[in-house]
């Protein structure tokens, strides 16, 4: 048999076994999606704030819930354990040798803050706090460095208006239209 010939019919064999995969059915596993379920899990909160929950929370209200459900992992005034992150302090020292990475010193958004405790936290029951439990919450956290005033409520319209102190410490990748 010529070379030809046999790269022929291995480029036809090669095909038709393509063909009949392609025609294989796909397994029937579970069902899509109703509208219902994608919303209930699409909880993303960005930047802007767009798509927060209505509910409030006070810094009074937070340091509770926190003491009930966060400071075993997070310490008192978010200090930080030895399984728990830090939240507070080292706001400033980022541009320095010795900087302390924490929610107030590194984040940039604080409505982003409000959607990771609301998603995440705590984190043995993920998505177990309330609307206003995560927004009294995310007033405590950001009052502990003085984000916000200690007498803060937190609600969808003064959230997205909390100015963090990173704000501007990250570079905005946004795509540029290259001109030819």
């Amino acid at each position: 048999m010529s070379k030809t010939i046999a790269i022929a019919l291995a480029v036809s064999a090669l095909a038709g076994g393509i063909a009949a995969a392609a025609q294989v059915a796909p397994p029937r596993l579970g069902r899509a999606a109703t509208p219902d379920e994608v919303a209930k899990v699409d909880i993303s909160i960005p930047p802007d704030g767009k798509g927060l929950p209505s509910g409030s929370g006070s810094v009074a209200q937070g340091a509770q819930v926190y003491a009930q459900k966060c400071v075993v992992c997070h310490g008192e005034n978010g200090a930080g354990t030895p399984s728990g992150d830090r939240l507070s302090g080292g706001v400033g020292s980022l541009a320095t040798g010795t900087y302390v990475k924490t929610v107030n010193s590194y984040w940039p958004y604080a409505t982003t803050v409000f959607d990771y405790i609301r998603r995440a936290m705590p984190i043995t029951n993920p998505q177990s706090l309330s609307n206003d439990e995560a927004y009294a919450v995310t007033a405590y956290i950001l009052s502990l460095d003085n984000v916000v005033p200690r007498d803060a409520t937190l609600d969808a319209q003064s959230l997205p208006r909390v100015q963090m102190p990173n704000r501007n410490g990250f570079v905005n990748w946004e795509p540029k239209t290259l001109k030819p």
